[in-house]
């Protein structure tokens, strides 16, 4: 997908998750107590209610659990098609980013596929993709 994204509102929850990207890191809030990952990013953990909560650099890797091909033009420079997909991280139990399969084509991805992130920038946002592993 090209053209402009939609950028989000930075605040002391999700700002490590998406200006990590700069240092190369996918980086998910985690609490310091239960161990329990957090995302989308939050002040205190859904499982214990702590407020230790810190974000984690994890390996960036994971599965495509579910995906649909976008054909719709959404903004004026969008390029179609385009795969948004939903992937769960190796190391992060629990989460699933909804983000988009890049550098293949749409009729590539299939449910499965091994995936690792990649950072697009823009205007110091570092939005995760990912491309098809290996």
């Amino acid at each position: 997908m090209k053209g402009a994204r939609p950028r989000p509102r930075l605040d002391a929850d999700n700002r490590a998750f998406w200006t990590g990207g700069a240092a190369g890191e996918l980086r998910i809030m985690q609490c310091r107590q239960c161990r329990g990952f957090l995302h989308p990013p939050r002040a205190v953990c859904r499982h214990c209610l702590s407020e230790d909560v810190a974000p984690a650099i994890v390996a960036g890797t994971g599965t495509v659990d579910s995906f649909t091909v976008n054909h719709q033009a959404w903004a004026r420079d969008m390029e179609v098609p385009y795969v948004i997909a939903r992937v769960a991280l190796d190391d992060a139990p629990g989460v699933t980013l909804t983000t988009n399969i890049v550098r293949c084509e749409v009729d590539a991805v299939a449910i499965g596929d091994r995936v690792r992130v990649l950072f697009e920038e823009q205007d110091g946002i570092f939005y995760p993709l990912f491309e098809k592993a290996g």
